[in-house]
């Protein structure tokens, strides 16, 4: 295989990735400020910081690859983020709210661990170690971030099914029904 032709195939993905990252930053506040848990919204704040070393990670491989760092519109990203966006505003506040927030987060990190996935095997074929090394780093941190949406999610679940009350970000007490009502009362 012509190396130019595997180089430009490499430049293609990370644009891509890189759109999908700047993409990604701009949605994670508004999710984050949505979410009824204190547990998502900080996990969702947490991961925003990420994933803004995450785009300065890919501007070093742009660097590494010998090309400017710009992006290239990402099309996939872009209709996750919708779906999502949609799916919030569809539920009320709370846990279902939350799980809606988690699924389609879930979706973004998993085309995220696949885009990283496959632009870390092209450096690989193209023997650009600082940018393998990059690539598998942050693949890692979406690899964890997935998990940690995972155990967000059975966490609202083991919440949802106990009898006890759980406290909302906005001091307002949950029934293990899912209905809030504020505190004290």
């Amino acid at each position: 295989m012509d190396q130019d032709t595997l180089q430009e195939l490499f430049v293609e993905q990370i644009r891509d990735i890189y759109d999908a990252e700047k993409q990604i930053v701009k949605a994670l506040p508004k999710l984050a400020k949505a979410a009824d848990s204190e547990e998502l919204a900080g996990a969702l704040r947490n991961h925003l910081e990420q994933t803004q070393n995450h785009v300065s990670r890919l501007e070093q491989i742009f660097e590494i690859a010998g090309v400017p760092a710009k992006g290239k519109s990402c099309k996939g990203m872009k209709g996750l983020l919708e779906e999502g966006n949609e799916a919030v505003q569809e539920q009320d506040e709370g846990e279902l709210r939350d799980l809606a927030i988690i699924a389609g987060c879930q979706r973004v990190e998993h085309y995220e661990i696949s885009a990283y996935g496959t632009a870390r095997t092209l450096a690989e074929q193209l023997q650009m170690e600082d940018a393998v090394n990059l690539l598998q780093q942050t693949e890692g941190e979406e690899k964890a971030a997935d998990e940690k949406l995972t155990q967000v999610a059975t966490s609202l679940y083991e919440e949802a099914g106990e009898p006890e009350e759980a406290t909302t970000r906005d001091g307002r007490a949950r029934t293990a029904k899912g209905a809030t009502r504020k505190a004290g009362h």
